[in-house]
C-alpha cells in the first residue's frame, strides 16, 4: 500500500513519514558518495551526488513507485571501482546502509533522554523505523541491493556473477519478485532489528 492511501486517511502522518523517507534515502545515498569521495573517487561529485540535497538524490520513478505501491528506490550513487579498489568499493557500498543504522540508533536514544511529548515520539519512531528498514533492506545479499555489492567485494567471483545478473534485462522485475515473495521473513527481520535499536537504548 503506498503512502497516497495513508495521505487520505492520516495527512500529518502523510508528511511525517513522506519527510523521514526523504531524509532518510537522501543521508544513504549521501553518505555512499562522500565515503567513494575520501576514498579517491571523484565519480560522485562530477554528478553532483556529494551532497545533502534532497533533489539530486531522489529517481523520479523509484518517488512514484513509494507514493503508490508503497515501495521504491533513490537513484544510485554512480562510483568507478577502478578508483576505489576492492575494499574502497565494500567501505563505500556499506556507507549507505550504516549511515540508516546511526539514524535509527540516535532516535532511539533521543527517544529514551528526552522527555516524553506525543508528536515528537511519533517522529522519532517513524525515522527510526524508516532507517532501520533501509538499513536491514540494503544489506540483504540480493542483486541490485548494497548487500549483494557488499559480498561481491569479499567473494570477487561471486560478484562478478552478481554483476552479470544484474546487466540482464528482466533482473530488475525478478528481484522485486523475489522480494515479494519473500517480505514476510524479511518483515519479521526487520522487527528484530527494531527491537534490538530500542533495547541496545534503552528506549
Amino acid at each position: 500500500m503506498g503512502l497516497i492511501s495513508l495521505l487520505q486517511s492520516n495527512p500529518l502522518a502523510f508528511v511525517i513519514v513522506a519527510l523521514a523517507l526523504v531524509l532518510s534515502l537522501t543521508v544513504h545515498e549521501f553518505a555512499h558518495a562522500y565515503v567513494a569521495d575520501r576514498l579517491g573517487d571523484r565519480t560522485p561529485r562530477s554528478y553532483g551526488r556529494v551532497t545533502l540535497n534532497p533533489v539530486k538524490h531522489l529517481d523520479p520513478i523509484g518517488t512514484l513507485l513509494i507514493l503508490f505501491v508503497g515501495f521504491g528506490f533513490a537513484r544510485p550513487v554512480p562510483i568507478n571501482p577502478r578508483n576505489l579498489g576492492r575494499w574502497g568499493v565494500l567501505w563505500a557500498t556499506a556507507a549507505g546502509p550504516l549511515s540508516n543504522l546511526v539514524i535509527a540508533l540516535v532516535c532511539g536514544l533521543l527517544l529514551a533522554t528526552l522527555p516524553f511529548s506525543p508528536i515528537l515520539s511519533v517522529v522519532l519512531i517513524t525515522v527510526l523505523s524508516v532507517n532501520v528498514v533501509l538499513a536491514v533492506f540494503n544489506l540483504l545479499p540480493i542483486p541490485l541491493l548494497d548487500g549483494s555489492r557488499i559480498l561481491g567485494s569479499l567473494v570477487p567471483s561471486l560478484g562478478r556473477s552478481l554483476a552479470q545478473f544484474e546487466a540482464q534485462p528482466f533482473s530488475f522485475v525478478i528481484v522485486m519478485v523475489f522480494i515479494y515473495l519473500a517480505s514476510a521473513p524479511i518483515g519479521q527481520l526487520i522487527g528484530r532489528v527494531q527491537r534490538w535499536v530500542l533495547t541496545t537504548v534503552g528506549a
